[in-house]
């Protein structure tokens, strides 16, 4: 049983502070996003670390569930918290998940989305994004896209 099943067990679904990590999967000037089981929305791939767990390896386990895919390198984009990081399930539990998120751009693995957590996997362009973007995403995607604007054409 997990830390968090276990603290849960104790506290019902009372707020719940709870740091996690995240990638953001950048290729041919394409993000790849999930469209989540429990809201519909599109989303990073990410999710809360485990005790012990370095936050890197948190983000390359979470990718991983999710998508099928194994990070390479990863660049450290920033960390994230405040009033956008509070979020409910559909079951009730309440969280606060600050978050710290990486960039890949090299990675292995097919696509294999996590069908408890993930209904579909899609590439999208960085100026078609859809608009149902998970709201504790909406900043850091924001942040992302300012970033890979500034970067120089190689």
């Amino acid at each position: 049983m997990s830390y968090i099943r276990k603290i849960r067990e104790k506290i019902g679904h009372e707020l719940l502070i709870y740091l996690g990590a995240g990638v953001i999967i950048y290729h041919d000037n394409k993000i790849l996003l999930q469209q989540r089981q429990d809201n519909g929305t599109w989303a990073l791939h990410a999710g809360g670390i485990e005790v012990g767990e370095e936050l890197e390896e948190t983000a390359r386990r979470e990718l991983f569930e999710e998508t099928g895919l194994k990070a390479e390198t990863l660049e450290l984009l920033g960390i994230y918290s405040g009033q956008d990081r509070f979020m409910t399930y559909p079951n009730g539990d309440q969280i606060y998940m600050p978050n710290v998120y990486y960039i890949c751009r090299d990675f292995t693995g097919k696509l294999n989305p996590q069908p408890d957590e993930v209904q579909q996997l899609a590439w999208f362009s960085l100026d078609q994004l859809p608009e149902n973007i998970h709201k504790p995403n909406q900043r850091v995607l924001q942040d992302f896209i300012r970033l890979v604007i500034s970067e120089p054409n190689p």
